[in-house]
């Protein structure tokens, strides 16, 4: 049965919040990196947790070798069980900061699309607005047009000139 690695998880992740392939994502970051600064931060991550996992799965392998069923560790073979041991745990735990760096990125970019889009919204309301009259409803017959105010007196007026 086939278990998500945590790189396995990270990919996932940063295909789900941007919409595209991997590959895709790899090529954007590099060539336009000032577009988006959270997808170039995410995909220096995920290089940075394919490392660790390389790591992570070079000292597993060691540890398995190394503790194999019916063979029995020399004496210089027990340090060499322990610092895998402990490499392994190391490349690990990098592996689970990596994730949660990208995750924390993925909220990031998801915090920051609705106001992107606050500024066009707020531009809508205040056409809206100066247009004097709100926005039919579904449904609703519209009214007569409202006639629009006149900016400049249509007579000349005796008041202060500036």
């Amino acid at each position: 049965m086939f278990t998500a690695t945590m790189l396995d998880q990270a990919t996932a992740m940063i295909q789900k919040a941007w919409g595209q392939p991997i590959e895709v994502l790899e090529a954007l970051a590099v060539r336009r990196p000032c577009e988006d600064p959270l997808l170039r931060t995410a995909m220096h991550t995920r290089m940075a947790m394919a490392i660790t996992d390389s790591a992570l799965t070079t000292h597993q392998n060691r540890l398995h070798a190394l503790s194999r069923p019916g063979h029995v560790p020399t004496f210089y073979e027990e340090e060499q069980i322990t610092t895998s041991a402990v490499s392994l745990r190391v490349a690990h735990t990098e592996s689970r900061a990596h994730l949660e760096t990208i995750r924390r990125v993925v909220e990031a970019r998801e915090a920051a699309v609705p106001a992107a889009r606050a500024p066009a919204d707020r531009l809508a309301q205040a056409a809206v607005a100066r247009s004097g009259r709100a926005p039919d409803a579904p449904g609703q017959v519209a009214d007569s047009p409202v006639p629009s105010a006149a900016v400049w007196p249509s007579a000349p007026g005796a008041g202060p000139r500036r």
